[in-house]
């Protein structure tokens, strides 16, 4: 039997937790595909580096309150939670440039 993933309620979502999420490069460019490109499969991000380290940046993405995970038989699905993190903290994502299109490099 499969445990559920932890997802704060909107009302537990703080500033310092999302800002702690998008200091990393990578979590800020996930955010920022999911923003461009809308849910992906945990499979269609293509970073480099381990699969043990994207998903500790995507599990730190979700304890945060930036993203929510729902499980699809062995799929996960990753979205973006825009209307959560935009009512909490107005122009956030457009501050850290979450939603301003950047160029991706080899460093990512």
């Amino acid at each position: 039997m499969r445990a559920e993933l932890y997802h704060p309620d909107r009302e537990e979502i703080s500033l310092d937790k999302v800002l702690h999420a998008l200091s990393d490069p990578i979590r800020r460019d996930i955010a920022r595909v999911m923003h461009l490109e809308g849910s992906r499969v945990c499979g269609q991000l293509d970073y480099p580096i381990a699969k043990s380290t994207l998903s500790h940046h995507l599990k730190v993405l979700r304890e945060s309150g930036v993203m929510h995970t729902e499980i699809r038989g062995t799929a996960r699905v990753v979205t973006l939670r825009r209307d959560d993190i935009e009512s909490l903290f107005p122009g956030l994502l457009d501050a850290v440039r979450v939603t301003a299109p950047e160029r991706r490099t080899a460093a990512v």
